[in-house]
């Protein structure tokens, strides 16, 4: 593997890691007395240093490994987490993913890391000299042991926990590895064997010490003491799996070489040894042995269940296939007009295929939003400290999928928006007492399929939104008159804030009143096909509505006509076709109503609403209608004539036509004709 590859392989893992330190803290501020969660930080922040230092950043490796430092402390009863040991680790977390991300843009992936590595170590002498260093995986030197070294080169405490952990049904292994003759990297070696062994147990030593193996002070062999499930030949296979291994040898201790333990390393050994057994049973879900190869966070993991493929590959997949759908509806064209057997029966069994593979790439390209919204939390805990207020961020449908293309790109346009509904929606803790609040604002964060749509929603139970102040300001700025301010409608006054450059705050701060960010974000969810709406009602809260496109690429449609011009319309939006007469069509207060299956449907003439020169729908006694719907709301679009079903490739117009809120894209026919494609929602008000 090149050099690059493993650079890949460890912004991505480094990522994750980063990611579920972030998640862990924040759950351990909520409940700061649960060591599991200590543990499971402590675990991400070893692993991540040992990544750092196999890579040579040292300065991500020093600063994490002071960090690791503070949490095995906490974890051993010394240190207790307090406000300031939080504030640390969050900013040590911020300098982490810089440095990170100085790497991912080709740096070193150094920073100036002195003055928090030396408050750190601070914090860490605070509490009584590590005795159970050992115990956490890979710092087990002789010189981090407290107890004296015995048979096996163990100290007592270290024999006690492998003890307990026999007891509880636990294999105690010593594993020797030597790497081949002239191997490169033996540090990221080294790494890959300690990585793959704990998925399955818990290393107790290492001979050397880990330092040594991550600044690669040895020659071509080490040793781990480790515990397992697993048989001893398992492990023997797992890691001569690993490339550029030249021989393994794994031996099983026996009980009776393990000495008893003194009283006083026997109830640290205890607790450290349950620690450890959980752990494993954390990995294999049930306390049995897991599947071969399978990744240890996974109940029952199965080898190769998951790879990593570079997107710009997805991205050249999706272009291709886009080019195939075009050509598959050109072959079917063609079928249909020549009509011979053979040639239909070919075409149609290419159709399905294509249409299976369609069903696998669509999917391919498709991620959870909670890749986006993961990294919200530690946000909105931040900036509800540095204003002072108190906020419960709750996020629901996360797992929601989403187009990869439309995930990389919304993140920021949220963030404004969640910034937005903490500073300027959430009241300060006294308003909210004063018109009788709870002190603490709700912040909610929201996703759901509605069609072949997604639907995400930010919504906030503060003040709500002062029309009149939104509305006095545009026409202060001369966005509009008086007159025209007064006609209104709360919808159109909210959509006021999303003008270049409005803003309402009565002071500049690094959050909020330059004027930037809802102007930013309508242009942002516009360019990705999608649409953005304000609900507010003064002094309850205030909803952010935000409809992207489920995919930017190929999408199910319906084809009609209008004169000599074609149209489609997603599939997603159509409850039904049919065929009305002219004479039934009723005028209500100035709206056109049709009763349709017992109900009251609105009509609208597609041909008026496009200007079409070519089409009248008053010409025909008769007209078709294709039944749209938008939630709960119905209309009856009218049409001149029904093309067909078919799976179409959208392609953005661009600047063409931005400011008609009807059309949002086009697509090439199968005759190589160009049919714009209807966003039935906005027809819908």
């Amino acid at each position: 593997m090149e050099m690059n590859q493993y650079l890949s392989m460890f912004i991505d893992e480094a990522k994750e890691h980063l990611q579920a330190l972030n998640e862990n803290l924040l759950r351990l501020e909520q409940q700061p007395d649960d060591i599991d969660i200590v543990q499971s930080i402590f675990r991400s922040a070893h692993t991540l240093k040992g990544m750092s230092a196999t890579m040579g950043f040292q300065d991500l490796a020093a600063l994490t490994h002071e960090m690791e430092n503070v949490l095995d402390q906490v974890r051993g009863g010394r240190l207790k987490m307090n406000d300031d040991i939080f504030d640390t680790l969050f900013k040590g977390l911020d300098t982490l993913e810089a440095m990170v991300r100085d790497v991912e843009g080709g740096g070193a992936g150094q920073a100036d890391v002195a003055d928090l590595v030396e408050r750190l170590k601070s914090m860490a002498e605070g509490g009584a000299p590590s005795a159970s260093r050992p115990a956490s995986g890979k710092d087990g030197g002789g010189s981090a042991s407290s107890g004296t070294p015995g048979r096996h080169g163990l100290d007592e405490y270290q024999l006690s926990v492998i003890r307990q952990s026999a007891e509880s049904g636990y294999r105690a292994l010593h594993i020797r590895v030597t790497l081949r003759e002239g191997c490169l990297l033996k540090a990221a070696r080294a790494y890959m064997v300690f990585d793959a062994l704990e998925r399955h147990g818990e290393v107790i030593k290492s001979e050397p010490s880990v330092q040594d193996l991550e600044q690669e002070n040895f020659d071509r062999t080490f040793a781990v003491y480790y515990i397992t499930r697993q048989e001893a030949s398992f492990i023997r296979d797992l890691i001569n799996g690993i490339s550029e291994i030249e021989e393994v040898t794994a031996e099983e201790l026996s009980r009776s070489d393990l000495a008893e333990a003194p009283p006083q390393e026997q109830a640290r050994a205890e607790s450290a040894a349950a620690s450890a057994v959980q752990a494993e049973q954390a990995r294999t879900g049930t306390g049995q042995p897991a599947a071969a190869s399978g990744r240890g966070d996974k109940p029952g993991g199965v080898a190769g269940r998951t790879i990593r493929v570079d997107s710009e590959r997805l991205d050249a997949l999706m272009n291709m296939f886009s080019e195939l759908i075009i050509n598959r509806a050109r072959m079917e064209q063609l079928a249909s007009e020549i009509r011979r057997g053979d040639l239909t029966e070919a075409v149609e069994q290419m159709s399905r295929i294509t249409g299976n593979l369609q069903d696998v790439i669509l999917k391919l390209r498709m991620v959870p939003l909670e890749t986006v919204f993961n990294r919200f939390p530690r946000m909105v805990r931040d900036l509800a400290k540095s204003l002072g207020k108190k906020v419960d961020f709750v996020i629901s449908g996360a797992e929601t999928e989403l187009d990869r293309t439309v995930v990389d790109e919304i993140g920021d346009p949220l963030v404004h928006l969640i910034r937005n509904a903490i500073d300027h929606g959430l009241e300060p803790v006294a308003d909210r007492k004063k018109a009788g609040k709870p002190e603490t604002g709700k912040v909610m964060l929201r996703a759901y399929h509605s069609g072949n749509f997604v639907v995400i929603e930010i919504e906030d139970d503060g003040r709500g939104i002062d029309r009149k102040k939104v509305v006095d300001k545009a026409v202060q700025r001369g966005m509009l008159t008086a007159a025209d301010a007064a006609r209104l409608t709360d919808e159109q006054a909210y959509q006021l804030l999303f003008a270049s450059g409005f803003s309402t705050a009565e002071t500049v701060s690094d959050i909020s009143g330059r004027g930037v960010g809802l102007d930013v974000v309508k242009t942002k969810i516009e360019s990705l096909g999608g649409r953005v709406s304000v609900e507010s009602t003064p002094g309850a809260g205030t909803r952010f509505i935000i409809r992207l496109p489920l995919t930017l690429s190929v999408i199910s449609a319906m084809l009609v006509k209008l004169g000599p011009e074609k149209y489609a319309i997603p599939l997603s939006s159509i409850v039904e076709t049919g065929i009305i007469e002219q004479n039934s069509i009723r005028d209500v207060h100035g709206t056109r109503v049709v009763e349709y299956r017992n109900s009251i449907v609105p009509v609208i003439s597609l041909a008026e609403v496009l200007e079409s020169p070519h089409y009248r729908d008053d010409a025909e006694a008769e007209t078709e209608i294709v039944l749209i719907r938008k939630g709960d709301r119905m209309a009856a679009l009218m049409v001149d004539d029904f093309i067909g079903q078919n799976d179409i490739v959208l392609k953005s117009l661009g600047k063409y036509l931005a400011n008609n809120d009807v059309i949002f894209g086009a697509t090439i026919l199968g005759d190589g004709q160009v049919a714009l494609i209807i966003d039935p929602n906005s027809l819908i008000k």
